[in-house]
């Protein structure tokens, strides 16, 4: 459930059931309006799509054809991957599961959360139904746009000179990765990856369900999917969770800092943990925390350190490793096992194997598709400015609230993100969000979310009129998660309705 974090600054960065993969659906696209265009599911067992089908036999997977673009309506096809596990009590509908990225898999998140929540209200009342959107997890194409070997390369770049040479070898790179996406992937396919014609999918499969209207769950980006789907389609919405939300109404850069900043705020708050230990390797003083984290990871510009993984660990790696444990705080020990690698010059190991996990990178050196769908869904999704001067602006305030993430210092040049020279163009839905009806969605927001900041949660409750459940916590995400206070009040809103009270904490 990876939310978008640090894209302007490392380019590419900024979640089971029984059962076979269904042969496409014929679509039959009467005309080019949203309610005329249908495709019909063929159901199948799952073990195409996953490994164990033992603790859900009852899943259904299939496919659901819809064109590349629905203006080209008998043009090429993308088969959206699809999973439901029927509800075994008394049914009220589907719950549409979406888990963020964008990238991840909504059909393998769902099979988990089936698994678990088969013995619940959750699953005795809902048909739990993921739908991978175009490109990503088990739908086809697969959008793809490194081989791992590329992969592997790109990671080893250290991407942090912003000397005038510095910034024009980092754009190399970035041009380089959105000239392969372009070549490998098509521009018809590649300009209609956004969340535009990802909220359109998903009520081609509400059609194909048989369903008036979804209840929806969203976590991170799904948040955003939810919204836009709102707006869109206002009356076909139930009931809706967004949790760990994405606030629609800012611009790329913005956003940007914003989570930047929440990343600032949890390393903080991991290294004052760290410090209570006395072989903590950023020290006691909290004065000195930045800089002890400089000392031990700025050397790996030039110096990338040896590992017991036989590949080396780079300052990319260390970055994105590091900004990895802060998602949860179960991933700190880790952190500091990686960090007192290099702090004693033994194995900084384990950040490197962070790195890995937040890349999709499997201990056979193969990817998922991951990271390449989550940058051409968000280049697609917004306007990049494509002025210098804005991005030497956003690099100077970056700086200042998160100087954990900064190297070097400042000097008044920096790269532009990648989505700023993508080679097809945009189809924002960066725009304030409207509400579906009274009493239709709950946003849940966490204090000390290091990826959607819980501000971003609180203005997304106001844009939408919806209620807001605060978790106090230092965590990305928390429903379903083990919190009964949040899990309770999410239940009673999906099955009953009943909204959450004004200024509910947990």
């Amino acid at each position: 459930m990876a939310a978008m974090w640090l894209a302007a600054r490392l380019g590419a960065v900024l979640v089971v059931i029984a059962g076979v993969w269904s042969p496409a659906a014929t679509a039959v696209p009467a005309t080019q309006d949203d309610t005329t265009y249908t495709a019909a599911p063929v159901w199948r067992s799952c073990s195409d799509f996953l490994r164990d089908t033992s603790r859900l036999p009852i899943a259904q997977c299939g496919t659901v054809a819809v064109p590349f673009d629905y203006a080209k309506p008998q043009g090429p096809q993308a088969q959206l991957a699809i999973i439901r596990v029927p509800a075994s009590g008394q049914r009220i509908g589907a719950l549409v599961v979406n888990p963020g990225g964008p990238g991840a898999s909504a059909v393998d998140t769902v099979a988990s959360m089936g698994a678990a929540l088969a013995d619940t209200e959750i699953g005795r009342r809902f048909d739990l139904v993921g739908i991978d959107p175009r490109g990503v997890g088990h739908s086809t194409p697969e959008l793809r746009c490194r081989t791992d070997a590329e992969f592997d390369a790109y990671r080893a770049e250290p991407l942090a000179d912003y000397s005038p040479a510095g910034v024009a070898h980092i754009e190399a790179v970035y041009r380089r990765f959105a000239d392969q996406c372009l070549d490998r992937m098509g521009a018809d396919f590649l300009a209609n990856v956004g969340t535009a014609a990802a909220v359109r999918d998903m009520d081609v499969v509400r059609q194909a369900l048989g369903d008036e209207q979804i209840s929806y769950l969203g976590f991170s980006y799904g948040t955003q999917l939810g919204a836009v789907y709102a707006e869109r389609y206002p009356e076909r919405v139930r009931a809706m969770v967004l949790d760990g939300a994405v606030d629609p109404s800012l611009d790329p850069v913005t956003e940007t800092l914003n989570q930047t900043a929440g990343f600032q705020q949890a390393f903080d708050r991991y290294a004052l943990d760290c410090a209570t230990s006395s072989d903590c390797p950023l020290g006691t003083d909290p004065a000195r925390f930045v800089d002890r984290f400089h000392q031990l990871v700025d050397p790996l510009v030039t110096r990338p350190a040896a590992t017991s993984e036989s590949r080396p660990l780079g300052y990319q790696d260390a970055i994105t490793g590091t900004a990895s444990a802060l998602y949860s705080q179960r991933y700190w020990r880790y952190l500091t096992s990686g960090l007192l690698g290099l702090a004693r010059g033994t194995d900084p190991a384990d950040l490197l194997l962070l790195a890995d996990d937040y890349q999709h990178r499997d201990r056979n050196g193969h990817y998922k598709n991951q990271q390449d769908a989550f940058t051409a869904i968000r280049c697609v999704d917004a306007v990049y400015p494509d002025d210098p001067a804005v991005w030497v602006a956003a690099d100077r305030r970056a700086r200042e609230v998160a100087p954990f993430l900064s190297y070097g210092t400042f000097t008044g040049y920096a790269s532009r993100d990648v989505c700023a020279m993508w080679p097809v163009p945009p189809t924002p839905v960066v725009r304030p969000a409207v509400s579906p009806g009274p009493g239709k969605v709950v946003v849940v927001s966490t204090t000390g979310d290091p990826a959607t900041p819980y501000t971003s949660g609180v203005e997304l409750a106001r844009q939408m009129g919806a209620a807001l459940i605060t978790f106090v916590g230092t965590q990305h995400t928390v429903v379903f998660n083990g919190d009964a206070c949040v899990d309770t009040a999410v239940v009673d809103f999906l099955v009953d309705a009943v909204v959450p009270p004004p200024g509910l904490r947990c």
